[in-house]
């Protein structure tokens, strides 16, 4: 059985975001701008109102899909395709842009936890522009496989057969994965796809210690077998088809040219980002 050997390990850089949201990002840095088809991942967590409260008042997407997992807290989601729904812990906001969203993600508490992460996952030049959409999934509708080493919960993609209820338009898993002290976490993922894993909480033994707030890069063929630290691990598995297209980034938007990008601009200022072509 041929495994996947870590290519790159990477530390997120401090940043802000929104309305002065303070947060780590992973990838989307000058050290790791993509990783086909990722295009950015945000880890935000703290305890102090003044990290969070200010939220990510309204603004515009358009190109790609978002997917916001919270750990702990509250955040609220309005969009002007008029859809709303509440992040509460262990919950999953799944929005598609499509042609484009305008839409706020703001925090219902002013006290204790905040921690999350948002990913957003490129679309291919085909679905740019389709129907923007948006799934809420709630704790309770993530399956969970518990092993003897820990336990598995299913946000997309499969694990033993389970499927998890988030629906991507192209190949793509995310698990939120709880090893215990030492525990040995093997799982096949598809060839060509590229793969990695975000440690939040313990250590990984992968030929070095790798500590917390440590994304690891693997290589593209072989199933991934890692094992926790002494103090165990919680950390998230995302695999994804590579897409192989020009990308094209201008602040919110993500398309394939950059005349695409100055469209989107144009399409925002005029207020017809999120109608139909």
């Amino acid at each position: 059985m041929s495994y996947r050997k870590v290519e790159k390990i990477i530390k997120g850089i401090q940043t802000t975001d929104g309305a002065g949201v303070n947060l780590t990002r992973i990838i989307g840095s000058p050290e790791l701008n993509m990783l086909d088809p990722f295009l950015l991942l945000d880890e935000f967590g703290s305890a102090n109102p003044n990290d969070y409260i200010a939220g990510f008042p309204s603004h515009p997407h358009r190109g790609f899909e978002t997917i916001t997992y919270m750990l702990n807290g509250k955040f609220r989601h309005q969009d002007s395709a008029g859809n709303e729904g509440i992040l509460t812990d262990g919950s999953v906001q799944w929005m598609t842009a499509g042609r484009g969203v305008i839409h706020s993600e703001m925090p219902e508490q002013t006290e204790g936890l905040v921690r999350g992460f948002q990913l957003w996952m490129n679309l291919p030049k085909k679905l740019k522009m389709i129907d923007p959409a948006y799934h809420d999934i709630p704790a309770e509708k993530i399956p969970q496989v518990d092993f003897e080493g820990g336990n598995v919960k299913i946000i997309s993609g499969s694990y033993q057969g389970i499927k998890g209820p988030g629906k991507p338009h192209t190949g793509m898993l995310y698990h939120n994965i709880y090893l215990k002290p030492d525990a040995l976490f093997e799982m096949k993922i598809e060839n060509g796809w590229n793969v990695f894993i975000y440690i939040y909480e313990g250590s990984m033994e992968l030929d070095q210690t790798i500590p917390k707030g440590c994304l690891v890069v693997f290589e593209q063929s072989g199933d991934l077998i890692l094992d926790a630290g002494p103090d165990g691990a919680q950390f998230i598995v995302v695999a994804g088809e590579p897409i192989n297209e020009p990308v094209a980034r201008g602040g919110p938007f993500v398309m394939n040219t950059r005349g695409e990008i100055l469209q989107a601009f144009d399409d925002y200022q005029k207020g017809v980002l999120d109608k139909p072509v």
